[in-house]
């Protein structure tokens, strides 16, 4: 095995840290958790072809496309000239799980070692890999990151909703900005603030409520799909901007189902299994935990009557054993159909579900389930958009537009 660069204590204060771009508005406050600690990062916005072509270039054709966008944006920006190769790191997540994400970092280091061995590629992480390099997350930066995902699930909601019927365009990006810069102030003073979430839930929800929408109805499109394709705007080919310009609401299920699903994995495993171990005990915790903080947020969102809540895990949980064994986690595994599922029921009879090349779990359980939920919602109409480097945006809006259309009849 090639030696490859460590990020190392010294770099805290000297590097810049890149970031993927996945989930804008998420991840512009957990950046700002890390700037408290004394880390400098920031979040990569080039989305041109030259990334697709990065990613053709430094991966190979059997990696699965999240691997190649992510790869692909991280090689571009390096090569911009923007950035001193000797004062820079690259940061990726690891789920640990059946997901080939986990081994992204291994083709990123090879991708990077080539032309630039200095660079350290850092993992973000909750299994204990990657135990050596000196980017760690306590306990306190472990609770702050969630609530960083709460806000987001919260704003990202309002600011789905309002933008879709906002009579003065803008408006509702300015109240998402205006936001953002208070949370991020909130998390980068490391100030404890973030914890009073009461009363920044209600501000949140009053403030978006108070945007002047149209009562016009509009066709409810919900997202689901691997984790990073349903959510990166580079992936998805702004998926979320082109609904609203055919006149949809676009319904993204949050971020902390994802989290939660992962949590529940290992539980779920152990009882499956009757293999309880001390990793699936503290697991339960951190679920228990982070279920009662959803809870609490659903709970606002319900009181306060403006803005559908989220869907409470549980729930999901629920719709899964109806369709799926919970032991089915590779990939986005239940969740897919879950999600799906719990759409349908809501209302939001219109899915879309975000597939990209090379990602077998997602292929194999949302196809194989999207006729079962079909049959149980008969007006669901659940169609899969097909992401990889030789997809054409214009094929993957016209499919959309067809869905849209029988969506309209």
């Amino acid at each position: 095995m090639p030696e490859y660069a460590k990020f190392t204590e010294d770099m805290i204060k000297t590097h810049t840290i890149l970031v993927p771009d996945m989930l804008p508005i998420h991840f512009k406050m957990l950046i700002a958790i890390f700037e408290a600690k004394g880390y400098k990062l920031e979040l990569l916005r080039n989305d041109s072809r030259a990334v697709v072509d990065e990613g053709l270039k430094n991966v190979h054709n059997d990696a699965c496309y999240p691997a190649l966008l992510v790869i692909g944006q991280f090689m571009d920006a390096i090569k911009s000239g923007k950035y001193d190769p000797d004062k820079t790191a690259l940061l990726i997540t690891q789920t640990g799980g059946g997901c080939r994400a986990s081994n992204y970092i291994h083709l990123l280091r090879k991708a990077v070692a080539k032309n630039y061995p200095q660079i350290p590629v850092v993992s973000l992480n909750f299994s204990g890999l990657e135990k050596d390099s000196a980017f760690r997350i306590t306990a306190p930066m472990f609770l702050q990151m969630l609530y960083a995902v709460l806000y987001g699930d919260l704003l990202m909601t309002c600011y789905n909703k309002c933008r879709a019927y906002e009579i003065n365009k803008g408006e509702s990006k300015k109240m998402l900005d205006k936001w953002h810069r208070r949370l991020c102030n909130i998390f980068r003073k490391g100030s404890r603030m973030f914890l009073k979430t009461k009363k920044i839930y209600r501000d949140i929800l009053n403030d978006f409520a108070s945007i002047e929408l149209s009562d016009e109805k509009k066709i409810r499109v919900g997202i689901v799909g691997e984790i990073y394709v349903k959510y990166s705007p580079l992936a998805n080919n702004h998926l979320e901007d082109f609904l609203i310009s055919e006149g949809c609401e676009p319904v993204v299920p949050s971020l902390l189902e994802f989290v939660m699903y992962c949590a529940a994995g290992t539980f779920n495993e152990a009882k499956i299994y009757d293999h309880p171990t001390k990793r699936s005990i503290f697991n339960k915790i951190g679920y228990d935990l982070i279920y009662a903080k959803q809870k609490e947020l659903i709970k606002i969102m319900k009181e306060q009557g403006s803005f559908e809540p989220l869907h409470d895990f549980e729930h999901l949980r629920k719709l899964a054993d109806k369709y799926i064994n919970q032991g089915v986690v590779m990939g986005e595994g239940w969740l897919i159909p879950a999600e799906m599922a719990a759409l349908a029921k809501s209302g939001v009879e219109n899915i879309i579900c975000t597939q990209p090349f090379g990602c077998l779990p997602n292929h194999i359980v949302a196809k194989g389930m999207s006729r079962a939920i079909k049959q149980d919602n008969p007006n669901a109409n659940i169609v899969a958009i097909d992401y990889d480097p030789g997809a054409t945006r214009v094929n993957q809006e016209n499919r959309i537009k067809l869905m849209l259309a029988n969506a309209r009849l």
